[in-house]
């Protein structure tokens, strides 16, 4: 069996911290059982978070840093038929605007239920189909495009994004100008679509922009998935150590 534990080593000062101080005794007792797999070396900036590149070697997949075809395997999860299209995620996201800092949610944290998230998803999608871009809904937070822009442009996993500032993420490429101004445009749209209005009125935050990531061609696997514990994720996106 491979592990692969997300978020285990805590690059923050304060996790650190918080890790140092637990007694770990049966994560010990597993250590002392298991063979580590070679070291995949790289850097907090890499747009694939450590995780994501492991689960890719281990699947035997090709692609830069950034170009891995996560979307299109969870399409093909969602039933959908990816054929030889370039896919993307189309991740609906709530994104603090603030005076001199900009962030972006988790967008588990929006609490989107079906019927909201696509009735904002039929919002947008003319936006993009008026470009030639194929858009498929797969779940309240995960929507799907494809184009063939797609099959080359690096993107910063939501791993990499969520809990900072989106503008310092987005790649430098001729295809992400076009993405960029779809955010602005979409971001006008749901200003002021009644779903915004009645998240408003209850205290939940509002849908106001997506992120675009996982982009390429859909690659099979010539590897076996290892198993994932990602029990670790969500408290440290919210760095609730």
């Amino acid at each position: 069996m491979h592990l692969v534990i997300p978020f285990a080593a805590p690059l923050s000062e304060a996790g650190q911290h918080a890790l140092g101080e637990l007694a770990l005794p049966a994560l010990d007792a597993l250590l002392g059982r298991l063979t580590a797999d070679p070291l995949n070396e790289g850097d907090e900036y890499q747009l694939s978070p450590p995780h994501e590149r492991v689960l890719a070697r281990a699947l035997g997949w090709r692609g830069a840093d950034g170009a891995l075809p996560w979307a299109a395997r969870a399409a093909a999860a969602d039933g959908l038929d990816t054929g030889d299209l370039a896919w993307g995620l189309l991740s609906p996201v709530h994104w603090q605007i603030g005076r001199e800092h900009l962030t972006m949610d988790d967008p588990e944290s929006l609490a989107l239920d079906a019927a909201e998230s696509r009735a904002a998803f039929d919002t947008v999608r003319p936006l993009f189909e008026s470009e030639g871009w194929l858009c498929a809904w797969g779940a309240p937070t995960r929507w799907y495009v494809a184009h063939e822009t797609l099959a080359d442009l690096p993107t910063a996993s939501l791993d990499r994004v969520i809990g900072r500032n989106p503008d310092l993420w987005m790649p430098e490429h001729p295809a992400a100008r076009f993405v960029k101004r779809l955010q602005n445009e979409v971001q006008m749209l749901l200003y002021t679509h009644a779903l915004n209005d009645a998240r408003e009125a209850t205290g939940r935050d509002v849908l106001n922009s997506f992120w675009l990531s996982g982009c390429g061609t859909h690659q099979p696997d010539r590897g076996e998935a290892p198993r994932v514990l990602d029990a670790l994720r969500a408290p440290a996106l919210r760095e609730d150590w």
